[in-house]
């Protein structure tokens, strides 16, 4: 299978991920949903990747305990904010991580006195933060606030995630040990935060969709890793935004969710900000970078 094939897949599966999350959080809080798909993750991928011959053991556990800080953070946010905004509103929201990486260079560049901006990421900026309330405006009530802020929060912390990622590669850490670890962080924290929140009742229904989430997201992980590892940061950038698409049509055929122009237009401008930052930041990728790579790929 090739990288762009891998992609679709990878977004189809993490579309469908969304949707039992969102099944689960009327049974569930975000901790404890967070607990069990990091519980199967690290199960699988750890099976998988020991199998293979590789070594599970780390010299740097300080930045994956960073690394698995801000991404289980940026999780658990997203979770939340799946159980309470339309599916599409709350994939569309975490999908700004792009958009934040690309306040967080230009950031980096004036405080580092660069003599100019690049113009492409001030307008991935306006266009991305256009689009969101263009998403907002239409679909929220007050009830939604917080889901929503936790939604936009979800998109800071996984860019984050993927400054700590980058470091991570360029250390030289294997992407598998880097999503092992990953997992097992969302075990710990997500652990955590489950007993702070109380844990839900188990039924079968329950069971099988924290299984499902579970298995679904390390299939998800473990081919938008390869893709990125073989194909072109841009195009699989491209690819990866059907996820948004697929959210869409979930929301419309299983929750009943309405489409709205408005909502429609912003979305297009948050894809078309993200692709922009992407396209900056694989222009000149350093020796053992893996720009361009998304934070859900470990």
């Amino acid at each position: 299978m090739n990288a762009a094939w891998m992609m679709v897949l990878s977004s189809l599966l993490f579309a469908t991920m969304s949707v039992c999350v969102k099944l689960a959080s009327a049974s569930y809080g975000a901790g404890e949903i967070v607990f069990y798909r990091g519980l199967v993750g690290a199960l699988a991928i750890g099976i998988v990747y020991r199998a293979r011959g590789g070594s599970l053991r780390t010299a740097v556990p300080g930045m994956h305990v960073g690394r698995s800080a801000a991404g289980v953070a940026a999780m658990a946010l997203w979770f939340y904010a799946l159980g309470g905004l339309p599916l599409a509103t709350a994939t569309t929201l975490n999908y700004m991580s792009s958009v934040w990486m690309a306040l967080f260079l230009i950031g980096g560049a004036i405080m580092f006195g660069a003599h100019r901006v690049e113009g492409l990421l001030v307008a991935a900026v306006l266009l991305g933060f256009a689009g969101v309330a263009l998403v907002l405006r239409p679909s929220m009530d007050a009830s939604q606030v917080w889901p929503a802020l936790a939604g936009v929060l979800s998109g800071v912390l996984a860019a984050l995630a993927y400054l700590q990622l980058t470091a991570l590669g360029r250390v030289g850490e294997p992407e598998e040990r880097t999503v092992f670890y990953f997992n097992v962080g969302s075990m710990v924290l997500g652990g955590l935060l489950a007993l702070g929140q109380g844990l839900g009742r188990h039924s079968v229904r329950g069971v099988l969709l924290l299984l499902a989430i579970g298995v679904l997201a390390a299939m998800a992980q473990m081919l938008l890793t390869r893709a990125y590892t073989v194909g072109r940061p841009l195009s699989n950038a491209v690819l990866q935004y059907l996820g948004i698409l697929f959210a869409f049509v979930y929301g419309v055929l299983l929750f009943d969710e309405g489409i709205t122009g408005l909502a429609v237009v912003g979305v297009v401008l948050i894809i078309a900000a993200g692709l922009m930052s992407t396209r900056v930041r694989a222009r000149a990728p350093e020796p053992g970078d893996t720009r361009g790579r998304d934070p859900r790929a470990g």
